[in-house]
């Protein structure tokens, strides 16, 4: 064996680190997909996540934990901004906090001390089976989602782990490493001794001959097969307190089920309430319902589960109820309350022609400034005592549900009302006006494709700040009122077109937006915020979207929520926007 190691680690060579240090940024391999030996009622069984059954909708923008932690807003330290599949390995790109309290854990990620990664996860859809060769229970997950992504000192995938500079098998070896790596992992999840996993490595067996004779040694001896679990033990109270919270979430509003929560969904209230004080260590035997709800609001942790499954239901009552005018603005993220200013820096223009001597001129880029200050906004709540012991959670759920909808509803509002209030900009002239030629009244600005070519002639010849540079702004979104939606879809409708003149000229090549909040038969035209941002709107660095934050009640029998938002908006630029007043 010894020999075999030496052969190994002069074959092997060094991975360079993916840590962009100026970006925050670091690769990880978040799932090789390896099978997991687990444990249930019926014995043993290996647990295997299909990838084809994996739906990634939701993987961009998942958060990256410190262990699984979700006891609060500092175990999130970094998320994921992209994905790839490689040597059938799932990769993603994650942007690591720059927060204070995050950087002990990011320094260790950066340098390779930290270097595994699990992943949690939720199974809508399993099938079982047994493997005709080895004779083991297989139970695979075949319609999944990755919920989140977690730095772990050690994984139950090995093969997952960020890339932070690597020792790394080349070809001609790296699959008898990977046997090697595989049949002494089974080993140790069999409680079986070293030299077992040795005999069979000599052997050159393969993974599948080890795993069915690890099942019969462990058959033989009669020993319980360790559960492997990825990340927190089963009864580790951030997680209780996650499926707890999932759970009752569910039964608030419905939705997906929460497998993992299974234990908790039969439970009412005062069961949970009595379940936290249980695992607080208090006896709850005799105790009245008043009694129960009064210890566990004081000394366990029931007001913080409670107050995490408003807040998930909250969450998506928002999520579903946001103004459609996000999608055309730039998001920002501001550190304070304070008077934020956007600074856009001009345009280059194009290069000067070198004279004889090669003298290089200098030139000077215009900018400009716009402003934008964060708001808070928020409503109380109050679970009451009657509430709490009639298990009322459809009362909860809708009371809860409304002060998402309440949230959206604001940032809509705040939305609408710049884009219609038309302020005036740094330069002291509002955003639309006819000086700037973005904005047209009466007959000629009524919704046609004529009108439609005007607003678009003006967009691809708009100057830049230096007055002279064309921009070329891309005409992208037509927003119009429910008055003008149905005459926006004909006009925007693909069609078949027997003669050129019959052609549709804007199809598929704007979307249309309808926003509910506005009237009459204005409409506009903004382009893409990816090249030319006219919207902004920001949330406070520590409180992005609707917070639901508890307070303790005294004046009241039972508990006191409030959800707030930290939200502003404002104008960035005038150039990628077009006004027609309507007629």
């Amino acid at each position: 064996m010894a020999q075999l190691d030496i052969n190994l680690t002069r074959a092997a060579v060094f991975q360079p680190s993916t840590w962009n240090a100026e970006a925050q940024t670091i690769e990880a391999v978040i799932s090789t997909f390896a099978d997991v030996v687990r444990r249930d009622s019926k014995g043993a069984y290996l647990e295997r996540l299909d990838p084809a059954g994996l739906n990634l909708s939701g993987l961009e923008g998942a958060p990256l934990l410190d262990g699984h932690r979700t006891e609060s807003a500092r175990d999130v330290i970094g998320s994921i901004t992209g994905h790839r599949f490689e040597g059938g390995k799932l990769l993603a790109t994650i942007r690591l906090s720059g927060a204070a309290d995050a950087a002990p854990i990011v320094a260790r990620i950066a340098e390779g001390t930290v270097r595994g990664v699990s992943i949690g996860y939720r199974v809508s859809k399993w099938t079982e089976e047994i493997d005709p060769e080895t004779k083991t229970r297989i139970r695979k997950a075949v319609a999944w989602m990755i919920n989140e992504a977690s730095a772990v000192p050690i994984g139950a995938d090995r093969g997952a782990r960020f890339r932070s500079g690597d020792i790394q098998m080349t070809t001609e070896n790296e699959e008898k490493a990977q046997t090697r790596q595989e049949i002494r992992a089974i080993a140790r999840s069999a409680n079986l001794p070293a030299d077992w996993a040795d005999a069979h490595i000599d052997a050159d067996a393969t993974v599948t001959d080890v795993r069915a004779a690890a099942f019969e040694e462990i058959q033989k001896r009669g020993k319980a097969l360790p559960v492997i679990k990825v990340g927190q033990a089963n009864d580790d109270p951030a997680q209780v307190r996650t499926r707890a919270a999932d759970a009752l979430a569910f039964r608030m509003v419905g939705g997906d089920f929460p497998a993992a929560s299974r234990e908790f969904v039969g439970m009412s209230l005062r069961d949970i309430a009595a379940d936290c004080l249980t695992r607080s260590g208090e006896s709850v035997r005799g105790m009245s319902a008043d009694d129960l709800f009064q210890r566990s609001l004081t000394t366990s942790d029931f007001p913080v589960l409670v107050s995490n499954a408003m807040g998930k239901v909250a969450a998506q009552a928002y999520q579903a109820a946001e103004s459609p005018l996000k999608a055309l603005a730039r998001q920002r993220t501001l550190p304070n309350f304070k008077e934020s200013t956007s600074i856009r820096i001009g345009e280059m223009g194009r290069l000067e022609e070198m004279t004889e001597s090669g003298e290089f001129k200098h030139t000077n880029r215009a900018e400009s400034g716009e402003v934008m200050r964060l708001k808070t906004f928020g409503r109380a709540i109050n679970v009451s005592r009657k509430l709490l012991i009639d298990d009322d959670l459809n009362l909860l759920g809708d009371m809860t549900a409304a002060m998402g909808q309440a949230a959206a509803q604001t940032e809509a509002e705040e939305m609408v009302a710049m884009l219609t209030g038309n302020p005036d900009l740094s330069d002291g002239t509002p955003v639309f006006d006819a000086s700037r030629g973005n904005s047209v009244s009466g007959a000629p600005s009524a919704l046609s494709e004529t009108a439609l070519s005007a607003a678009r002639k003006h967009m691809r010849t708009v100057k830049g700040l230096d007055g002279k540079t064309t921009i070329a702004a891309t005409p992208k979104y037509l927003v119009v009122s429910p008055d003008l939606e149905t005459s926006a879809e004909k006009l925007l409708a693909s069609i078949y077109a027997a003669t050129t003149d019959d052609v549709a000229a804007f199809a598929g090549k704007l979307t249309l937006v309808v926003e509910p909040r506005l009237t009459g038969n204005t409409w506009y035209v903004l382009a893409d915020p990816a090249q030319v941002p006219s919207l902004q709107y920001g949330y406070l660095a520590a409180a992005q979207g609707v917070q639901i934050q508890r307070q303790e009640a005294w004046n009241t029998l039972g508990l006191q929520y409030r959800a707030f938002l930290d939200f502003g908006s404002g104008w960035l630029d005038w150039r990628g926007a077009y006004r027609a007043a309507g007629a």
